[in-house]
This record gives structure tokens, sequence and C-alpha cells, in this order.
């Protein structure tokens, strides 16, 4: 048992369990360029790096980015570490229709306000081929929306004391009709304890 779990910890890394199941479905087989928009420690780039994937990534963080290109070095030493850079979502500097997979993990709702998520999200789909894939996990008010206290600028204070831009069902189907997106997935949100909910929202640009 131990070995096997040192296998897939080896393979998949600290993945996020939603992007794993993509994965597990195929989803991403023929996806060759795959840009993480704050990428953290690169959590979700173990198995791209490892399986040939041509691997972007951003993040305003410089030591996250540091220790991604470190990450790339070593198990993916042909991926150019130019691809790695410092950057922030609402001004992705590559060019229109650039990737076949774009990944948000846990970044959309740091927004400010709707100006700036807009902008985000705006960015990643500008960024996105024709037919390529947005796999977005980001806070919701789904399933909690009498827990959390609205502070303005479409931010709340969630149960577990922090303050995050949430989205509900409602904008999510909103702005897949507004980028002519279609829903890939249908949309899943996890309650955790009804301290916070976390949405996998995931879209194909048509």
């Amino acid at each position: 048992m131990n070995c096997m779990k040192n296998d897939l910890h080896t393979i998949f890394g600290n993945i996020d369990i939603y992007l794993f199941d993509q994965l597990l479905k195929g989803r991403f087989d023929n996806c060759r360029n795959v840009l993480d928009v704050g990428c953290g420690s690169g959590r979700n780039l173990i198995y791209f790096l490892q399986n040939g994937f041509n691997v972007f990534a951003i993040d305003h963080n410089e030591e996250s980015i540091k220790n991604v290109k470190a990450l790339s070095q070593k198990l993916a030493p042909a991926n150019s570490v130019e691809n790695i850079l410092v950057a922030s979502a609402e001004d992705i500097p590559f060019s229109n229709s650039s990737f076949d997979l774009v990944i948000s993990s846990a970044v959309l709702h740091f927004a400010n306000n709707k100006t700036q998520f807009e902008a985000m999200l705006n960015s990643m789909w500008r960024v996105l081929k024709p037919n390529g894939f947005l796999f977005v996990r980001l806070a919701s008010s789904i399933g909690i929306e009498t827990l959390i206290k609205d502070i303005g600028d479409g931010r709340y204070l969630l149960p577990d004391g922090t303050e995050r831009y949430l989205v509900d069902e409602q904008k999510l189907f909103q702005y897949s009709k507004q980028l002519n997106g279609r829903l890939f997935e249908d949309i899943k949100t996890t309650n955790v304890q009804n301290l916070r909910c976390m949405t996998t929202w995931c879209l194909q640009k048509m």
C-alpha cells in the first residue's frame, strides 16, 4: 500500500483532486501547451512536466516562480524555464490563442472586485485556443448563502474568517454564455463543513 501511495505521489504530486479527475477521464490527452495561472508551488504541474507537455506558468510571487523553475528543470529539463514567469493573471504575457489548456486553481477568488475578476478571466480566455479547455477552481457562495457576509465589491466574509470574491451558479452560467464557452463538466461544489465552498468550473472555448 505504501509503495502504491508513493508511486501516485511521484506521478501526480499534490494535484487538485478535480484536475486529477479530468486527467483520469482523458479530457486533456491531446492538449500539448498547458498554462497554469497562479501556479504557486507547481503542485498541478508535476504530471504535465513528466509526460511531455509544453508547460508554462505564471505567478505574482517571485519565490514561487523560482521554485517552479527548479521543479521544471528537475522533472523536464527540455521544458524551457523561459516559459515560467512572474506575471499577473489579468495581464498574461503570452499571445492570443496560445494554449490548449489553462489551469486556474484557487486564483480568481482573490479578485478585489468585479472589474479585476473579469480582467483575470478575460485574460485567461484570450490566451486559450479555440476548442481549448479552461479548468477553474474558485470559492463560491453555493450552499452557504445564509452564512456569508457581504462586504462590498463582490467580496464576502466567509465563516472560516477569510474574505473572498465569490460567484454563484447563475454568475458562472452567465460568464459561460458571455464567453461563448461550453461546459465540458457539470459545475461541482464542495462544501467544507459550512466554512467555505469551492466550485469547479470547466469550460471549452467554442
